[in-house]
Formats: C-alpha cells, sequence, structure tokens
C-alpha cells in the first residue's frame, strides 16, 4: 500500500487528539513513544513517504553522520541499545535510515504517522486553548499539545543564480536526493557548495564522473573521520559499557563522551598541544573543534588549531596553489561545522578534478550547457547543488504558524528566533519545539538532545495535569532574559565572527542572530533540570475559557 493510500484509508482518523506531532525523525519518532507511554491519543505527521527524517532525504552519495555511531543512537531502551549492532565508527545514511526503520517497528510507531502529509497550518483556538492543524491533504485535526519535531536542518536552500531553471542537463540537491541514486559515468559533473554534503559526495562523485568541477565559494575546514569498522569484541565491549558512556555524553559539552582537555592550548607545552591536537584528529570529525576549551572563544588559541589543521591539509593536497584555495582565511577552525571526510582532500590530486574559486570568479550565470563564471565557461552534462539548508527555523518559517491575539511566529520571530530554553515561545501556549533554536541543538549529538527535550516535555505536561490546567507558554521575561543569555555566550566566543548556518547567513534576508545555545549539553541539561525543579519556572499556566466559563467542566 502506497503511503498516499494509507493517508486515505486514515482519513476516518483525523479529528480530536491529545497531540499531534510533526517530523517523523528521531525526536518525533521518540515523541509519539513518549507520549503515548503517557496515554496521551497522538497523530504524528510526516511530509516525506516513511520515517527517517535528514536521514530520509539526505542520500547524496557519502552521505554519513559526524557523529559516533553508538553515540548517535537513542539511550530510552536498553534492550534497543543491546540488541542494534552498528557495523562501523561512522555510520553510513543507509544504515542510520535502517535502524530509524527497526525502531518505528520495534516500537509499533509507523502506524501513528500520516506519510506523505504536510502541515501548512496551525492555529489556536483562543477560547478553547486548543490548535487547529491543517495539512496539504485538506486533513483537519484539532489538538492539545503540538509538538514541532521538524528538524534543524530539513529545509533545503536552493540559490537563486540567474538562468538556474535554464539548465538543460541533469539537476540534484544533495538534500532532496533521488532513492534509485544517480550514475555518474562519463558525465561532466559540477557541484556547487563545499558543506557538508558537498565534502562528503565530492569523492565519491569523483570516482565516477569524467570530469568534476567543484564551484567553492567559501572553504571548510574537513577533519578526516578515521573510520573504522566494528568487530564483535569491540560491540560487546561497548554495549557493557554503555550507561557510562551515556553518562559521560549526557555531561559533556557536545552530546558525546568526550571532554576537552582541562587546560587552555596556551598553558600547555608545544609538544603537548601538539599530542592533543593529533589525538583528535586521529578521533575524527567535529571533535577537533573541542580539544581545548578555549579553542573557539580566543584567536591566540585559535590559531594553534588552525596552524594544525592547515598542516595537515598542505601535506594531504599535492598542489600547493590548490592548497592555498582549500585552506579557509574567512573564519576561525570550528566557528563553522567542521565536516566529517572520507578522502576529501585527495581528491583533488585526482587529474579529473577541477577545483574553481568563487571568490576569484564568481558565478554569473547557469546556462543550458553549464556554468558561466567571471573568467570562463563550464560546460556540464550534470549539476549538482551542494548548498545546504535554512537551519533551525526554516521548516517552522514555511507554515502558517498563529498563537494568541492573531500573531503568527513568523512576526514573533521577525527579527531572530526567541524563545525559552529552544522549547517554549511566549504566545504560543501547549506549542513546543524540540531543539529549536536557544538550545544546544546542531552543536550537540541531536538525538539525545531530542530525547532530553521530549522528556521534558513529557514532565511538563504532566505537571499540568497535576496542577489542574489546560495549558502553559513561556513568559515574556524568561524568554527575553534566556535570549539576552544566549547572545551573551556566543559574544564571548569567536563564533558571530563566521558567516554561517549558525547565524543564518546563508539564506538572503534572514536575520543574522547566533541561533543554538553555545553554553554545552551538560550545562542546558542542568539548566532545564532546575527549571522543571522549580515548578518550571519561567512557564506560565492557564486554563482554558470556555472551562472557566462552565464551572461543571
Amino acid at each position: 500500500m502506497s503511503a498516499r493510500t494509507e493517508v486515505d484509508a486514515r482519513a476516518n482518523r483525523i479529528g480530536d487528539v491529545d497531540a499531534v506531532v510533526v517530523g517523523a525523525g528521531f525526536a518525533g519518532l521518540y515523541a509519539v513513544h513518549k507520549l503515548r507511554s503517557l496515554g496521551l491519543t497522538v497523530q504524528g505527521v510526516e511530509a516525506a513517504d516513511g520515517v527517517g527524517g535528514t536521514w530520509f532525504w539526505n542520500r547524496y552519495p557519502g552521505a554519513r553522520c559526524d557523529v559516533e555511531s553508538v553515540d548517535y543512537s537513542y539511550s530510552f531502551s536498553r534492550e534497543l541499545e543491546q540488541e542494534w549492532d552498528w557495523s562501523e565508527k561512522y555510520a553510513t545514511q543507509p544504515e542510520i535510515l535502517a535502524y530509524i526503520d527497526h525502531v518505528a517497528d520495534r516500537f509499533d510507531l509507523r502506524d501513528r504517522f500520516l506519510f506523505g502529509t504536510r502541515v501548512t497550518s496551525a492555529e489556536l483556538d483562543e477560547d478553547t486553548l486548543r490548535w487547529e492543524v491543517r495539512t496539504d491533504r485538506g486533513d483537519v485535526l484539532s489538538a492539545r499539545y503540538c509538538i514541532f519535531a521538524t528538524g534543524a536542518l530539513s529545509t533545503a536552500n536552493m540559490p537563486n543564480i540567474p538562468g538556474r531553471e535554464s539548465f538543460t542537463g541533469d539537476t540534484h540537491h544533495t538534500g532532496h536526493w533521488p532513492h534509485e541514486g544517480v550514475d555518474f559515468t562519463g558525465r561532466r559533473v559540477g557541484i556547487i557548495g563545499t558543506g557538508s554534503s558537498g565534502i562528503q559526495s565530492i569523492p565519491v562523485i569523483a570516482e565516477q564522473a569524467d570530469h568534476l568541477y567543484v564551484f567553492q565559494r567559501s572553504a571548510n575546514y574537513s577533519v578526516p573521520a578515521g573510520n573504522e569498522m566494528w568487530d564483535d569484541e569491540m560491540r560487546r565491549a561497548i554495549k557493557a559499557g554503555y550507561d557510562e558512556r551515556r553518562r559521560l555524553s549526557r555531561e559533556s559539552g557536545g552530546g558525546s563522551p568526550y571532554n576537552a582537555h582541562p587546560k587552555s592550548a596556551l598553558e600547555v607545552s608545544e609538544e603537548e598541544r601538539r599530542d592533543a591536537y593529533e589525538t583528535r584528529w586521529k578521533l575524527g570529525g567535529v571533535l577537533f573543534a573541542k580539544t581545548f576549551p578555549d579553542q573557539t572563544k580566543t584567536e591566540a588559541a585559535n590559531a594553534t588549531a588552525r596552524e594544525f589543521a592547515e598542516n595537515k591539509i598542505r601535506r594531504l593536497v599535492d598542489d600547493p596553489a590548490v592548497a592555498d584555495k582549500l585552506i579557509p582565511n574567512d573564519h576561525p577552525i570550528g566557528t563553522k561545522r567542521i565536516v566529517t571526510d572520507t578522502h576529501y582532500f585527495e581528491t583533488y590530486n585526482r587529474p579529473n578534478v577541477t577545483l574553481v574559486d568563487l571568490k576569484a570568479a564568481p558565478i554569473e550565470s547557469i546556462t543550458p550547457s553549464g556554468i558561466t563564471t567571471a573568467d570562463a565557461d563550464y560546460g556540464l552534462d550534470t549539476l549538482v547543488f551542494a548548498t545546504g539548508f535554512d537551519a533551525m527555523t526554516g521548516a517552522l518559517d514555511r507554515m502558517r504558524i498563529v498563537g494568541r491575539d492573531g500573531v503568527s511566529l513568523a512576526e514573533y520571530w521577525s527579527e531572530g528566533p526567541k524563545t525559552y530554553l529552544g522549547v517554549g515561545v511566549p504566545g504560543f501556549p501547549n506549542l513546543f519545539v524540540v531543539t529549536g533554536p536557544g538550545s544546544p541543538s546542531v552543536l550537540a549529538n541531536m538525538v539525545l538532545g531530542a530525547e532530553q527535550h521530549v522528556d521534558w516535555i513529557a514532565d511538563c505536561i504532566e505537571h499540568l495535569w497535576e496542577k489542574d490546567y489546560d495549558a502553559v507558554e513561556a513568559s515574556v521575561p524568561a524568554t527575553e532574559q534566556w535570549v539576552e543569555h544566549c547572545r551573551e555566550l556566543a559574544a564571548q566566543t569567536l563564533f558571530p565572527l563566521a558567516n554561517s548556518w549558525y547565524m543564518g547567513a546563508n539564506i538572503p534576508g534572514k536575520p543574522r542572530v547566533f541561533m543554538p545555545y553555545i553554553g554545552g549539553f551538560g550545562a542546558y541539561g542542568r539548566i532545564c533540570a532546575d527549571v522543571a525543579e522549580e515548578g518550571f519556572r519561567g512557564f506560565e499556566f492557564s486554563r482554558s475559557r470556555t472551562r472557566l466559563a462552565d464551572p461543571v467542566g
């Protein structure tokens, strides 16, 4: 039965439910599981034809997680931890999707979703304090609680380049990759973008293509994955120590069981500093940015990490002139997300790969036969956009979400997203955002972050019941204080110096605000726990007008 047929067959379920969950990625699946365990009636809605979220859409060649597989997985079920066997250190997209499919089936979550269905609006009824949720299928749902588990990287960004629609060859975006894959054999391929999806896919495409042209606007730092296959002995050891591994992850800065060196990068000897960087480089990927506690706080400390990484890049790239172009000079290392790659820099040693520096010669237009830059024409058969996402707020911005007094979320966030703890928004009672702006989100392990938020939301709902209220929402003072706190923390770092998607800098017209909470995953978890223990300090509780008007109700 197709996803659309399933939607039509379940149309009779549309109506009143306790909760609507938008999204069927890691966060959405766990939200349905958790809320259902409280006895709530839950309806999930997912635009894709299956579960997986980011990992359903991002099937580009080389797609791989930059958090170790054993950590980028659910912790809520010990049985699940013990029964699932990861094949390698950094899992590929097919294996991650297989894991999510397994979870959906094991916990009977799939039939709680309307697949192939996109939420178009959610509007508050101020009398009943319920949400009316509408979809592109014409469905109408009424829910007490709305949980938006729409993901931080789920809305693909397609750049508005003149002539884009005129190209007569094949066009693909890494965020919406064909499920059947793409054969690049014998093709002249152009790829625009050297962020995570570009850097991961370039080595794989280069192996197939007749020639690959990489159109790079901004160079990015990338660290080899240092990937390895797990054997049974390694898996047994990890499973035996899972409890401690999870404890360390929850107390860490990034949601993985690793902490920064106890001293400043400038307090240790040159030899000790080099050894620390070498250890993290071998560990692989994004964790290199967290080698020392001051690495992204002062330019002097950051310079030591830059020098180490740049020396590594120069050893990997044969042509010094090409290496110069591949080494970033516009941001401190770690202030854009460091990519986890497999033989990325070595790919530029291949005779069929050409790096096109768009800072030296920008793209003027896309033509029917390829790309024209300021100094050359490039004939192409296939064009790949590895141009990233409208991060953190993109999915929410594309829905009409209207709260109290007819104010939309887009209006309230017109100068940048404002939340309390990244979960609640003033004027939007019983609306919860999972791993939203104002939380560690993309700066940490998103799976543990999703569990952290969903568990907290469930506790908040139970508190609501215990106190006999109908709704809960973030207060304006608490939200203003939290937004300012997040800004102050970011201002104490080098992160605002980079034109990153953390700042919304990749989306024309988007307010330039550093969106994640940068104080660390463990510190954030303690703050959320304290807020809950203090009766959900900073949140306001209310009863519906209809209930207040009806003494019997």
